[in-house]
């Protein structure tokens, strides 16, 4: 096949996919998960139900594929704000700053429906694993440069950051959100106070 003819159906396949992907998000936001079917997705994405079946074998595979879309873009954004500059210390605090506004931001937009259903997936672990690591390294640098304890091991340290931010979801306002952080980056310092 010609290139310019494999880029346009691949150009198509995307867009398709995504048109899919949106309609069925938009769909659950306004009549949630139990009342959206693969005719209605079908039919709000102005695509045959049989296209559709090429693409999901049903409503759960395409929450799935948002949802990856969505913990990519959050994991990205996270790894952006790790490189912004400055010390370890204050590339940690950009990262568990915006890793905190995320958690209580997706607090509040999350159907239980749609959370139990994507959290039953190995994709879930496979995106904790990879925010786990990125602040792994972050807190090791930020100990390798005397910034926080080394009495504790970086892997615990993270767990600990990641564990303590979880509370951020259940938090009213920004102004919480910081002292959340700044609390949890107290906990990094040693008992001496550095």
């Amino acid at each position: 096949m010609p290139r310019l003819w494999t880029d346009t159906i691949e150009t198509h396949r995307r867009d398709v996919r995504e048109a899919v992907i949106a309609t069925t998000a938009t769909l659950i936001c306004e009549h949630g998960l139990l009342s959206v079917t693969m005719s209605r997705i079908a039919e709000d994405a102005g695509i045959g139900r049989a296209t559709l079946y090429k693409y999901f074998p049903d409503v759960e595979a395409i929450l799935l594929a948002w949802h990856e879309r969505q913990v990519d873009a959050h994991l990205d954004h996270l790894v952006a704000a790790s490189r912004q500059g400055g010390s370890p210390l204050e590339r940690l605090r950009t990262v568990l700053d915006a890793y905190a506004v995320m958690t209580n931001e997706s607090a509040k937009h999350h159907d239980t429906d749609v959370a139990a259903l994507i959290h039953r997936h190995d994709q879930v672990g496979t995106a904790e694993q990879r925010l786990h690591d990125l602040v792994q390294g972050l807190v090791a640098d930020a100990a390798a440069n005397g910034a926080i304890r080394t009495d504790v091991k970086p892997d615990e340290l993270t767990a600990y950051c990641l564990s303590a931010l979880g509370a951020a979801a259940a938090l009213p306002s920004k102004a919480a959100i910081r002292r959340l952080v700044s609390v949890t980056l107290g906990g990094l310092r040693d008992q001496d106070g550095s």
